[in-house]
């Protein structure tokens, strides 16, 4: 998709002159970071992400850092790479955080947590740290009863931060099979050891608010112990005193006026033409709330509806097509033209034929494209905003794929490639602005090798897919049945978000 050229008889408007809206407040939200273009690579693939990370932990000197939700329970190539580089290093110290409720779920048969036990088990507590962060919101009764599946819905540690050494790759993925196969996602290596440093920093933050992991020799194989000199008391008994306390911790990491940040990089001034804003939602833990991703993407979006960005144009794309109600009214509400919308197709959705209410789940997200693509008509925005659905054949069959990625790419009037992107492990959804652990990055760069790599990347994730209207929504075999509403409601209800 490209952007229009400037209207004729118009003075072009330089690159630094467009993005200085977007730059003065993005300053004033968030801190940041400026690289030269050259420090962040794209990566294409979920084979290319798999390779990459395995050779940087192979090759790590000081220290690796591990954000996820989740490591596959079978996850045995991973660990023993993890296992070889602590071997070979013997000063080489591994910091992994997960998900206690989805780090946990299949314990006492093996889970992520056991797995992860092994480690400590090897080399002592001393390099290998693991911790499970638990939310605050799920306590007493409620999670007495919840079940399993269902629990996670008031909540998780959701961040994406892939560090080694100095350099740390940012990206929607889990760490299991699938994601390092079938399921694509997005994914940017940042050759920057500020970079590096505040996110390990973020990391170091959350985990002195988690659970620590022990291994024991009960069925399960590990215990969750709640350190003395944790930052807070554990959520579970004092969820309240729990939250102050991780306010008091985290405002400080994500404040610009107040964000630690180093100054390691020995790029010359002149050569830094890429700004990176390090954006951080974490709703569940500050009261009040000064996240900063949601109101940098509101932001972003505000300034796009600018009478000079008229024929700028946006991409955006989200897995599970369920974005806040506040940011789809910004989308369309843009001046942009050539937009679009890259969602994953009922038969790219990682539930798709799941058993149980989560089956569900991909008939719902149509219900919410249908409803995107019937508000695009009504705003009369059918010649400048379309709706795509990603398909790489049929989940569960041979040569089937899932499509998680998601981002914002914004190109400038005048330009063929994109000069702001978002990248990091938010869905845009009510339940990642409210509930979940989420860290991003808003790339803003004049930089040109860098821009055609952002362009390359939101024009090879268009190559699967196919443009859905309203007609094809009307369709027999696309109608939503009222189980699948009922769903929806029942969701919203018990306080989770889909």
């Amino acid at each position: 998709m490209h952007a229009a050229g400037p209207t004729p008889g118009s003075a072009p408007v330089s690159s630094a002159g467009m993005l200085a809206p977007f730059v003065g407040e993005l300053d004033r939200i968030a801190p940041s970071f400026k690289i030269n273009g050259s420090q962040i690579l794209v990566l294409d693939s979920p084979a290319e992400f798999y390779e990459t990370l395995k050779d940087k932990i192979r090759k790590a000197e000081r220290r690796i850092f591990l954000s996820t939700l989740y490591i596959g329970k079978s996850e045995k190539e991973l660990i023993a790479t993890l296992q070889e580089a602590l071997r070979a290093k013997p000063e080489l110290k591994l910091s992994i955080l997960t998900d206690a409720l989805r780090g946990t779920r299949e314990a006492p048969d093996p889970s992520c947590a056991s797995l992860l036990a092994s480690l400590i088990s090897e080399f002592g507590p001393e390099r290998v740290e693991i911790r499970l962060y638990h939310t605050p919101n799920l306590t007493g009764l409620r999670k007495k009863y919840m079940p399993k599946r269902i629990n996670e819905g008031w909540g998780l540690q959701h961040m994406k931060l892939y560090g080694v050494d100095d350099e740390i790759i940012l990206s929607g993925a889990n760490l299991s099979n699938d994601y390092f196969t079938n399921r694509q996602d997005r994914y940017h290596l940042f050759s920057s050891k500020d970079v590096t440093e505040y996110f390990a920093n973020i990391q170091d933050a959350v985990s002195s608010l988690s659970f620590l992991v022990k291994p024991s020799k009960s069925a399960a194989g590990f215990e969750m112990v709640w350190p003395e000199d944790n930052a807070a008391p554990s959520p579970l008994e004092d969820p309240k005193q729990f939250v102050k306390e991780s306010t008091a911790l985290l405002s400080g990491l994500i404040s610009p006026k107040t964000a630690p940040l180093t100054a390691h990089d020995t790029t010359p001034l002149e050569k830094r033409d890429t700004s990176v804003y390090l954006l951080s939602q974490f709703s569940q833990l500050l009261s009040p709330d000064t996240s900063t991703e949601l109101p940098a993407v509101t932001h972003v979006l505000k300034t796009l509806s600018l009478p000079q960005y008229a024929n700028s144009s946006w991409t955006f794309t989200a897995g599970y097509f369920n974005p806040a109600p506040s940011l789809t009214q910004l989308l369309l509400s843009t001046q942009s033209h050539n937009n679009t919308v890259i969602t994953a197709s009922p038969f790219a959705n990682g539930f798709y034929k799941s058993p149980g209410v989560s089956g569900l789940l991909p008939d719902a997200y149509t219900l919410l494209a249908r409803r995107f693509v019937r508000a695009v008509h009504q705003h009369q925005l059918e010649t400048s905003t379309v709706l795509r659905e990603w398909r790489k054949g049929t989940v569960n069959e041979p040569g089937g794929w899932t499509y998680h990625a998601k981002g914002l790419w914004v190109t400038l009037p005048g330009d063929h490639n994109p000069s702001i992107s978002l990248i990091g492990s938010s869905n845009y959804t009510k339940r990642s602005y409210s509930l979940d652990l989420e860290a991003n990055a808003l790339i803003v760069t004049e930089n040109e090798e860098l821009k055609e790599r952002l362009g390359r990347e939101q024009r090879s994730l268009q190559e699967h897919t196919t443009i859905v209207t309203r007609d094809d929504f009307a369709k027999a075999d696309r109608r939503v049945g009222f189980k699948v509403r009922a769903a929806m409601m029942i969701v919203q209800l018990l306080g989770g978000a889909l």
